[in-house]
């Protein structure tokens, strides 16, 4: 078995925090961090500090797509990424002390052609039955949202356990080749069924939906409610615990990439769903990826509920 992550639309994410954002005038930041990211890179480092190995794939482009494949080299992360013109993006996310405001600047990415899409759906042809595949995040200019339709058919074919983590309507198509989980959040179990959603029974609702298409697993991701994961073993709840939130944009693929260790490691769900809570809070409570060291503490303030 070996597992591999798939971030069509790498990313160095520029992390920035001031005191004041003013227009018109030089703002003095007080502190700043770049890292390597895009969600499937995420994963994979998430992965590497539970004792996960994982292949990245994806797209990467010029100087700045360089700098992710090198650090992921530096954290001993095999990265087998497709080469392509232009430049990996990057994004700008500021935390505003004084108003305690979020501003998150995302990229396009570069212009991807049909021949590097074709390489990357050769190189997961070539996954063998039992593998693992992660496909996470926004695409790139040039790649079809169907795109993702293709990939769940291969991974059916070939018996490769598909997670995807991703917006687009076309996780609906996917449905019908059984995807082993899908991690949606509220705004996304809206858009693909088009309904206003916002209550617990909501999410419930929907979630099952999913079950009876084709997903075998759900992990809905809410943001400072928790997390709801339903399978063919029930439905099971967590709360988050409390914290200063610092920056969300990494805590969703925290959550991901630790319940999915979890599961390698056969750990119970209830377990499994409190320690994944537990570490995406701490990535939200912190500029970057959590390191683990406060996750202990941090689940003595999660409870864990089976709906009867």
């Amino acid at each position: 078995m070996a597992f591999y992550t798939c971030t069509l639309n790498l990313a160095i994410d520029l992390f920035i925090e001031t005191d004041e954002l003013k227009p018109f005038v030089v703002n003095r930041t007080k502190d700043d961090d770049i890292q390597a990211n895009g969600k499937g890179v995420n994963v994979s480092l998430i992965l590497k500090m539970l004792g996960i190995d994982s292949t990245a794939l994806g797209f990467q482009a010029g100087f700045t797509g360089n700098y992710i494949e090198d650090f992921l080299q530096e954290k001993q992360i095999n990265a087998d990424f497709v080469e392509v013109p232009g430049f990996t993006r990057i994004n700008v996310f500021t935390q505003v002390n004084q108003t305690k405001e979020e501003y998150k600047l995302v990229n396009k990415g570069p212009r991807i052609s049909k021949e590097a899409i074709q390489k990357l759906l050769d190189q997961i042809r070539n996954l063998q039955a039992g593998d693992y595949l992660c496909v996470s995040g926004s695409f790139p200019q040039g790649v079809s949202s169907s795109v993702l339709v293709d990939i769940a058919k291969v991974c059916y074919e070939r018996k490769v356990h598909l997670i995807i983590d991703s917006s687009y309507l076309d996780v609906m198509d996917c449905l019908t080749y059984q995807p082993f989980l899908l991690k949606p959040n509220e705004e996304e179990l809206a858009l693909w069924f088009g309904k206003k959603i916002e209550t617990q029974e909501d999410y419930i609702f929907y979630g099952k939906e999913l079950l009876k298409q084709g997903a075998e697993n759900v992990l809905i991701s809410l943001g400072s409610e928790g997390a709801i994961l339903l399978n063919k073993e029930g439905v099971f709840g967590g709360n988050t615990p409390e914290g200063k939130v610092v920056n969300t944009a990494c805590s969703g693929d925290t959550l991901l990439g630790t319940f999915l260790a979890g599961i390698l490691k056969e750990k119970t769900i209830e377990d499994n769903l409190k320690l994944s809570l537990a570490a995406g809070s701490s990535t939200a409570f912190r500029k970057g990826l959590t390191d683990f060291s406060d996750v202990d503490d941090l689940q003595r303030q999660i409870t864990i509920q089976k709906e009867e």
